[in-house]
């Protein structure tokens, strides 16, 4: 339906937006609730991801479920059914039944990664490096048909450069964050339109070589109050703030929290890795907030406990100026690139080889457990839980999704605990 002066296109997307919220449109990121650690053993329908001549290390960066479907993108061109019998052609986007792996016929063609996905109903909100989507000009962020994949042309964002690594529908907005002009903005999700809900200035580099200044990821509570952003910066809205920062979520627009870790202006000791924090994930109850991160080791000896390099660590969202963390869990110089609280554990996975590993030096030092690419870390006390499937370290995988029903793990790898799962793995409750 073509709306032709900007009185009825102003209408619609009020309506738009106001069937999305009747609908339960999600108000946050935060992982579901689970009342048990998820079994180790990967379920036996999940498709592949396949290495050819276009991509040679095919991966999933991102998930999103609507209902029975499960939508994944990342870096691919090949498909695999589970028994890898069938192939399909799919560009770095794809669709299955999430119940028995059946790959749909959804297969729109993007022309670079995939970084984030928000679905409501049957609309999917793809993020990533492309700047086409189907040959229509759509850099960053596009909108798409959940069954025919079709763009949705009343949607364009309409972004002059850079990329988009995060999405979410957040309080009948569309949240994205990346390294675009703004960095972090809430569009209409109707329109794409900039909002102006989010309306501050994000600046600086921590370093001459981390790359543009932008958001890489961000997590917002179940309640939709407060949002946790971590990437390449150094003020937020003129305040001192490196590589992590919270907003209060109002109802018209945003503003910055006091919450600061001072320690976050350190460098970790790899100085190729200035921007070292890779993920962030709330708890169901948002009372707190984990990072995990690259970085290799502390600077120093006496910062083990604070830096979070090679780590993952636990906050309180209520805890203003935290002189340390809750608690830091180290792999010993390892990079650690995804994570999903659930209550029951804290998933972390990456390259990493072990777990409780503070003075350990790219070796097994005092204490430290064997968690190959993946584990689970009690939320309590910080401390890896006995949960041990192990999988190939490659690179890492960079998300989790946690469900009703389990964990999704998207990954560039091949074996999940022995068995054969290239990039997409689910470990039922």
């Amino acid at each position: 339906m073509l709306f032709r002066t900007r009185h009825t296109l102003y209408l619609a997307s009020l309506l738009t937006v106001a069937a999305l919220v009747a609908v339960g449109l999600p108000h946050a990121s935060a992982s579901i609730s689970q009342a048990t650690v998820v079994k180790d053993n990967p379920a036996d329908y999940t498709p592949n991801v396949q290495d050819d001549a276009t991509v040679d290390n095919a991966a999933i960066y991102a998930f999103s479920q609507s209902s029975a479907t499960m939508y994944a993108g990342g870096t691919f061109r090949t498909v695999r059914n589970a028994p890898r019998t069938v192939t399909y052609t799919r560009y770095n986007l794809m669709a299955f039944n999430a119940t028995n792996g059946a790959l749909t016929s959804f297969a729109p063609n993007l022309n670079g990664p995939v970084w984030g996905l928000a679905t409501s109903g049957n609309t999917v909100y793809v993020a990533g490096e492309f700047t086409t989507a189907n040959g229509v000009a759509r850099r960053g962020i596009v909108k798409l048909d959940g069954t025919t994949g079709a763009v949705d042309t009343a949607f364009n964002a309409a972004l002059p450069s850079g990329k988009v690594t995060e999405v979410r529908l957040v309080g009948g907005r569309l949240l994205i964050g990346g390294t675009f002009p703004k960095k972090l903005a809430a569009l209409n999700p109707a329109t794409g339109v900039n909002t102006n809900f989010i309306n501050i200035a994000i600046t600086g580099s921590v370093a001459s070589n981390a790359g543009p200044t932008g958001i890489y990821r961000f997590a917002v509570n179940p309640a939709g109050t407060r949002l946790v952003a971590i990437g390449n910066f150094t003020a937020v809205a003129g305040a001192s703030r490196y590589r992590a920062f919270m907003l209060n979520l109002g109802t018209t627009s945003v503003t910055l929290n006091g919450w600061d870790y001072a320690p976050l202006r350190r460098m970790c000791t790899s100085t190729n890795l200035p921007e070292y924090l890779r993920d962030v994930d709330f708890s169901p109850t948002g009372n707190y907030f984990v990072f995990v991160a690259t970085g290799y080791l502390p600077a120093s000896t006496t910062h083990i406990g604070t830096s979070i390099c090679d780590a993952a660590a636990r906050f309180e969202t209520d805890v203003t100026a935290p002189t340390k963390p809750t608690w830091i869990n180290y792999t010993g110089g390892d990079t650690l690139h995804s994570v999903a609280a659930t209550g029951a554990a804290v998933y972390v996975q990456g390259h990493q080889r072990w777990l409780d590993n503070p003075y350990g030096r790219n070796n097994a030092g005092p204490g430290a457990v064997a968690r190959q690419g993946i584990g689970a870390i009690n939320p309590t006390t910080g401390k890896a839980l006995s949960w041990n499937p192990g999988k190939e370290g490659g690179v890492g995988g960079k998300d989790f999704l946690a469900t009703a029903s389990g964990l999704w793990v998207g990954s560039d790898t091949r074996y999940f605990n022995g068995e054969y799962r290239q990039g997409i793995a689910f470990l039922p409750l």
